[in-house]
């Protein structure tokens, strides 16, 4: 299982009504991609953090994540909301399960 999270640096004119679509749209669009096993999204609690929006999705594998990135719904979603919306991103995936090598995510 891999876990994949992206941190989001915001555009200045993203409002706080903006974010909220953006997080609901997120979900909307995400959770109609089979790869994807889960979705979470959010912002930070603390207003002054560089990083104010974060998104972390679920995957079988390394496999499963790479098809999710050439899927049409998902490249949509990046053009629409992600670079549309953000300045700047951190990206960071985790193998989840125990004793498994990270070679054969």
């Amino acid at each position: 299982m891999v876990h994949h999270i992206t941190l989001y640096k915001l555009q200045p004119e993203i409002t706080p009504a903006k974010l909220e679509s953006m997080m609901m749209t997120t979900r909307m669009s995400l959770l109609k991609i089979p790869e994807i096993l889960s979705v979470r999204c959010g912002k930070n609690i603390d207003a002054k953090s560089e990083w104010p929006f974060f998104i972390a999705l679920d995957f079988e594998s390394t496999e499963k994540l790479a098809m999710t990135q050439d899927d049409a719904i998902y490249m949509k979603f990046v053009t629409e909301v992600i670079k549309a919306h953000t300045a700047e991103s951190l990206t960071l995936d985790f193998e989840m399960d125990p004793g498994k090598n990270v070679k054969y995510s």
